[in-house]
């Protein structure tokens, strides 16, 4: 087994999802998921794409990502928006609540942590 691990999408199949429909606010956005990475202890890493569209989120889970293309407005609730274009990174901690809204398709790479 190797220990170094390339990102790429032509080396695994997409897995294709969408929102919850309880959590759907506006739109119809579908999900394109390169998971490369899923090791005990609940650790995953990939490549994330949506399409536009607006829904509720709810993290148990931790999550750095970093956006490679697109635009989305993440809002925590009761927060101000936060516009995440291609080479914005950030981490969201278990609890974080809010809305996701796909402005432009966005892809991130994404590692999370149960």
């Amino acid at each position: 087994m190797s220990h170094m691990l390339k990102f790429d999408p032509n080396s695994v199949e997409a897995e294709i999802g969408a929102p919850a429909p309880d959590r759907l606010i506006s739109g119809a956005p579908e999900f394109r998921t390169w998971n490369f990475e899923e090791a005990p202890g609940g650790l995953y890493a990939g490549i994330w794409e949506a399409t536009p569209g607006k829904w509720r989120v709810a993290y148990d889970e931790w999550e750095y990502f970093h956006i490679l293309a697109g635009h989305s407005i993440l809002t925590g609730d009761g927060e101000e928006p936060i516009h995440l274009k291609a080479g914005d990174s950030m981490v969201l901690r278990p609890g974080f609540k809010g809305t996701w809204e796909v402005i432009e398709t966005t892809r991130k790479d994404y590692v999370i942590r149960l």
